[in-house]
């Protein structure tokens, strides 16, 4: 847009070649250009950072919401774009940094092995008990799977155990090599260390939620952050009546899975979140109950971020049947 005559002019071009270069030299640098935000534009920002120019990431959602109409485009989009850019009225996002963004690849990478060395091991079971041979416990460990080794097969089953004990191994050892690898990412950050004081919290979840989260300013309160990872409730209201049904589930799916984990964890190792979880199981079932916790956790985890309070930091308030807590100061005025 032309800012001294007005003038709006539209155009389509690809981002291959040297035509964003021709079409972006005339603005010179510091223009502002909002894109609405998804993960083929991260190209287009490190090209424009080339240019001298600053990138606008824009809520998809926001964007589409501004039309009303049902047919959406990339035409209809681009001009819902150039009208909130001019308005002052942009939904810019928050974009982590690219260190941020290359550290996510190490978790992804970790989760990712740790989901192959799952479906090695589970064919290991049926191998052990398909003889008669019951496991249960011991089947992990290095005694267990000595002993494994020594069970007389057939030719072929035998070798389809070894090559399963095999990989096993190599996939024990490439989760062990990329957890030190983590350990260093996170060792030089006080916000992963003040998260791992938690129970059930260790260094993939913290390193995870503290990239997720950002700047801890950005969300007024604890539930936007809980509406933010798609762990709140969704709702379907009408004639003054509240329904409340599953969770919404936007957010990274990846990062509900680690905090569902680490309540599981926490359950284990935390007496009050063990009271929960027993308490929603009974009402409703084992997996709303997992939700349920992980839900909690998302909102301790925000909290300590919040207020630099450790896990021992705070502690129960005596005789109280809420989860209220007080400073460790106060305890002895109780």
């Amino acid at each position: 847009m032309e800012q001294e005559r007005g003038e709006i002019g539209a155009r389509r071009w690809e981002q291959e070649g040297k035509e964003v270069e021709r079409f972006d030299a005339p603005f010179g640098c510091g223009a502002v250009v909002g894109v609405e935000a998804t993960i083929p534009a991260l190209g287009f920002e490190r090209l424009l950072e080339g240019l001298g120019q600053e990138w606008w990431g824009g809520d998809a959602a926001a964007i589409r919401a501004h039309d009303v109409r049902a047919q959406q485009y990339d035409e209809r989009e681009a001009r819902n774009i150039e009208d909130r850019l001019r308005r002052g009225r942009f939904p810019r996002v928050w974009v982590p940094s690219r260190e941020e963004r290359d550290l996510r690849q190490l978790l992804l990478h970790r989760l990712k092995l740790v989901r192959a060395r799952r479906q090695g091991k589970n064919p290991l079971p049926a191998l052990a008990s398909s003889p008669g041979w019951c496991w249960k416990r011991r089947r992990w460990s290095q005694k267990g799977r000595a002993e494994l080794a020594k069970r007389e097969r057939r030719p072929w089953a035998a070798r389809r155990r070894k090559a399963r004990r095999e990989g096993l191994e190599r996939w024990d050892e490439q989760v062990r090599e990329w957890d030190r690898a983590g350990e260093e990412a996170g060792r030089g950050r006080p916000e992963v260390a003040l998260l791992r004081t938690h129970p059930g919290v260790g260094m993939g979840v913290a390193l995870a939620f503290v990239r997720k989260v950002g700047p801890i300013e950005r969300f007024a309160h604890s539930r936007k952050r809980v509406s933010d990872g798609g762990l709140n409730p969704s709702e379907h209201s009408r004639g003054g009546r509240q329904g409340l049904g599953a969770i919404s589930q936007p957010g990274n799916r990846r990062m509900r899975w680690r905090l569902i984990e680490a309540a599981q964890t926490a359950v284990r190792f935390d007496p009050q979140r063990r009271r929960v979880y027993q308490r929603v199981k009974s009402r409703r079932n084992s997996g709303v109950a997992k939700v349920a916790i992980a839900r909690r956790l998302a909102v301790r985890l925000f909290g300590r971020l919040r207020r630099r309070h450790n896990y021992a930091q705070r502690v129960r308030m005596a005789g109280s049947p809420s989860c209220a807590v007080v400073p460790p100061a106060a305890e002895s005025h109780l």
